[in-house]
């Protein structure tokens, strides 16, 4: 127990040995480090091994470290090679605040065997801070009269650096008025101090604003700047003063009552109560208090009551102008009451003639007098009319006027023009008076009747009601009255054999035109004549306008056969020999049709036979041909029915009976039909005839056939120089069609078919016949009661 309890008593005797000798060491003058603020990191301080006298490697060895009181880690040790560095930036004014010096203590421990070292750490101040005033303006106010030499104490400035880098000296803007005494306080510190130099007016300045200027002790010094103002307070030193001493106005008399005459304005250089001006009349008369009143505050100057130039011409006002403090001005208004222009011009008429006849020379249309009761430019006038009127207006003596045509007048162009005399003072304002007349103009016959047309042309339907209304001509005239009143008359044809009396009349008030008969497109197809339209001035002037009357064809004109003819005598046979080929030419029916265009379009139909579909009819040129071979079983006799039609709308038709007789030859006998057989019996002296009419027809065959061939070629040939011969597509070819010498027909015949030229139409031109025919010259007398036909077929 006693062996482990002395260790113990000599560990204890050794610490507090070590203690002691710690303190010891610890009573001894303090390191000093010297530094200046805001110096870099890290910057080398010293070196604490040199300045204690100690090895390197034994501060490390004994564990050696750098502690504070603040506990602030401002510094960094090396304990391997004793340097001490700066661990961050000093701030002073943080660190110590206004405390001069700054010290910052500081320890190094030793732990091996314990001992202390104090040192301290002088920050020394730098020039970072720049004199602040807390306030960076400053209101004075003084008096205008305040005398030369007041003081007036101001604020100073606040400077965080100390020593020589602290607030020093202050200045002050250059002025005129004051200067800066700088003043200590016994304790370091100035504060500044302002002083009036020279008299204040506040009229002059009324207000001073200047720099006050701190700088410290640095190097460069540091400044600081606050604004001095300074409102100089007014004195009653001024009176008030009228821009003008004297005004001149002119008021017209018709000025409404609370108009304003005039605006007075007095200055005055002083403020505040001083300054405030009141307006009002000086010793007025009882006369211009009724008449006028004055605002009291910004001195306008009213009527009061109405004016009147014949009484008054010319009023003088004084007015005062006062301040609060008592002073006063005066200026002199004068009003000078105008006369005005309340007379408008007057107009008297004297004549005015009215209607005018056009075409007259210069005439006179109104004499008239004009007026003004004002004076002066008031009465001065001008007189005028509108523009581009064929009018003029010319003056006279004692302010009469005449208003007289400058051209004839034109009433087709112009009937009535209303004129705006208009009379115009020089007053101020100008004042006018407008009359208003109307002048007609009245028409002379000097405009022949216009008809709308040059020529007319008007269509009317053959067969038309007697009286019918076929169309009209119109014709207007540009004069008035009877002189455009228009009758219509007819002229006499150019063609005297032409009766247009009993064809047209026309109304001689409309100019309406009514056929007075039915007309026949057949006998006239059209005719022209002449139409008069004259007015019934004196003298009376006309035109003339055509009219050309199209007569419409209409189809009242049935088809009529010319072949085989059918004037009552006996029936025509057709023979035919048994060994015809299909396709033989029988005969040839022909017809024409009176009327024109496709009214006269005709086709063909077999309408009845006595054995169907041996025999057809060619539709479009009446050919009548076999069907098919013929036989021995075919009857002898045949009876066939043809329907010749046109085109028209409704259509018209006749038919035609045609007999046919098959026969082995032309040699064989002729044998008659049962119903003409008494009559040839009758007749024997007739067979004779017929025996050689037959031979003549075989003798003429061979003939035949070679007229048709050669007649064949030479239509061909001139086929393409023909067009006046070339059918449309589906009617007759433009070509002669013989039918001698392929049939039995008595006679050799060629038909031309040729449209009428520049009618459309399938109308037929025949050819005489080669050998003159009984039965044919007989049908050409029949048709020579169609006269529309003669020049159409070639007889």
């Amino acid at each position: 127990m006693e062996a482990r309890v002395m260790p113990e008593v000599q560990k204890r005797q050794v610490f507090f040995l070590c203690v002691f000798l710690g303190m010891s060491w610890a009573g001894t003058e303090p390191l000093r480090y010297f530094v200046a603020e805001e110096t870099e990191r890290e910057t080398f301080l010293a070196n604490l091994a040199n300045d204690l006298g100690l090895g390197v490697g034994e501060l490390s060895a004994r564990g050696s470290r750098v502690i504070s009181d603040e506990n602030i880690r401002f510094l960094l040790f090396k304990p391997l090679t004793g340097d001490l560095l700066l661990n961050e930036k000093l701030d002073r004014e943080e660190l110590c605040g206004p405390r001069e010096p700054c010290v910052l203590p500081f320890q190094l421990l030793l732990e091996k065997p314990f001992q202390i070292f104090h040192a301290e750490l002088w920050v020394r101040d730098i020039n970072d801070h720049s004199p602040v005033f807390l306030d960076r303006e400053t209101t004075l106010k003084i008096l205008e009269s305040t005398t030369p030499g007041a003081t007036f104490l101001l604020e100073s400035a606040q400077d965080s650096d100390v020593g020589i880098n602290n607030l020093r000296n202050y200045t002050i803007s250059s002025n005129a008025y004051f200067h800066i005494n700088v003043r200590d306080s016994g304790e370091g510190n100035v504060y500044p101090e302002l002083v009036l130099d020279a008299v204040l007016d506040r009229e002059k300045v009324s207000e001073l604003n200047l720099t006050l200027t701190a700088l410290d002790g640095g190097s460069p010094p540091r400044s600081g700047t606050a604004l001095i103002r300074i409102l100089v307070l007014d004195i009653n030193d001024n009176i008030p003063e009228f821009v003008q001493s004297l005004y001149k106005v002119q008021v017209p008399e018709d000025s409404p009552v609370g108009s304003l005459v005039v605006a007075v304005s007095a200055r005055d250089l002083d403020t505040g109560t001083n300054g405030e001006i009141v307006y009002a009349f000086f010793y007025a008369t009882e006369v211009i208090l009724k008449t006028f009143r004055i605002n009291s505050t910004s001195g306008k100057l009213y009527l009061k009551a109405e004016l009147n130039y014949e009484a008054i011409q010319t009023y003088t006002l004084t007015i005062q102008a006062k301040d609060g403090g008592g002073l006063s001005g005066k200026c002199t208004v004068v009003v000078h009451v105008t006369d005005i222009n309340d007379n408008p011009p007057e107009l008297l008429m004297s004549s005015l003639t009215s209607p005018i006849a056009e075409n007259s020379p210069e005439t006179v249309v109104a004499v008239f007098r004009i007026r003004d009761r004002d004076s002066g430019n008031n009465a001065k006038m001008v007189c005028s009319i509108q523009d581009h009127l064929p009018f003029v207006l010319k003056p006279s003596v004692q302010n009469f006027y005449t208003l007289v045509t400058e051209r004839p007048l034109d009433r087709e162009s112009q009937a009535e023009y209303n004129i705006t005399i208009t009379v115009t003072d020089l007053g101020t304002p100008r004042l006018k008076t407008q009359h208003n007349i109307t002048v007609t103009v009245s028409d002379v016959n000097d405009n022949a009747p216009a008809f709308s047309q040059t020529t007319y042309t008007l269509r009317v339907r053959e067969n038309n009601s007697p009286a019918l209304h076929i169309g009209s001509v119109s014709a207007t005239d540009r004069d008035s009255g009877a002189n455009a009143q228009v009758t219509y008359s007819l002229l006499p044809p150019a063609d005297p054999q032409l009766p247009l009396a009993s064809l047209v009349s026309i109304n001689a008030d409309n100019g309406q035109l009514f056929a007075l008969r039915s007309l026949d497109y057949e006998a006239l197809q059209a005719f022209e004549f002449g139409v008069r339209a004259a007015d019934r001035g004196s003298p009376a002037l006309s035109s003339q306008a055509r009219v050309r009357v199209l007569v419409l064809d209409d189809n009242d004109n049935a088809p009529f056969v010319l072949y085989p003819p059918q004037n009552g005598s006996a029936p025509c046979t057709e023979l035919v020999p048994r060994a015809a080929e299909a396709g033989y030419l029988v005969t040839k029916v022909v017809a024409v049709d009176g009327d024109s265009g496709q009214n006269a379009w005709l086709s063909y139909q077999l309408l009845k036979a006595t054995e169907p579909g041996l025999f057809g009819v060619w539709a479009h040129n009446g050919e009548v041909r076999t069907a098919r071979l013929l036989s021995e079983r075919d009857a002898v006799k045949h009876r066939l029915v043809v329907l010749v039609r046109d085109n028209g709308e409704p259509p018209r038709s006749a038919s035609v009976t045609l007999h046919v007789l098959l026969v082995d030859g032309f040699s064989q006998p002729y044998l008659p039909l049962p119903e003409v057989a008494a009559a040839e019996a009758r007749a024997d002296p007739l067979t004779v005839y017929l025996v050689v009419a037959l031979a003549s027809v075989s003798s003429l065959f061979l003939f035949s056939v070679l007229v048709f061939v050669a007649v064949r070629l030479c239509r061909r040939s001139r086929a393409a120089s023909a067009g006046r011969c070339s059918g449309p597509e589906g009617h007759f070819p433009g070509h002669l069609v013989d039918v001698s010498g392929a049939g039995t027909l008595s006679q050799s015949y060629q038909y031309e078919v040729c449209l009428r030229g520049g009618s459309g139409t399938s109308e037929f031109k025949f050819l005489k016949p080669i050998i003159p025919n009984l039965q044919f010259q007989s049908t050409r007398k029949e048709v020579e009661g169609y006269p529309s036909f003669q020049n159409d077929l070639g007889f």
